[in-house]
């Protein structure tokens, strides 16, 4: 039987929050691009300035998880995987 110690426990705790919070950035960008996408089919006056915002979001939101990932790199949350 493994015992772990509760500094491990806790590493292992923030790793997986780290995992979800990837995940809602993740669909974040997403909806944004949708939301974009939705501005660029319809020709209503001014959607070329909210596709604009759409796109300036998903931008944003892409270089903080970027930094995010680089962040919980450092920390040790994430590790590569390893080429067999």
């Amino acid at each position: 039987m493994t015992r772990y110690t509760a500094c491990h426990l806790k590493h292992r705790r923030v790793a997986v929050e780290f995992k979800y919070l990837v995940i809602v950035v993740l669909a974040l960008i997403v909806a944004s691009l949708g939301k974009a996408l939705f501005h660029l089919s319809s020709n209503k006056p001014g959607d070329s300035a909210k596709m604009v915002k759409a796109l300036t979001w998903r931008i944003s939101l892409s270089v903080l998880l970027f930094v995010l990932l680089l962040v919980a790199y450092t920390q040790g949350w994430i590790e590569p995987q390893r080429v067999r």
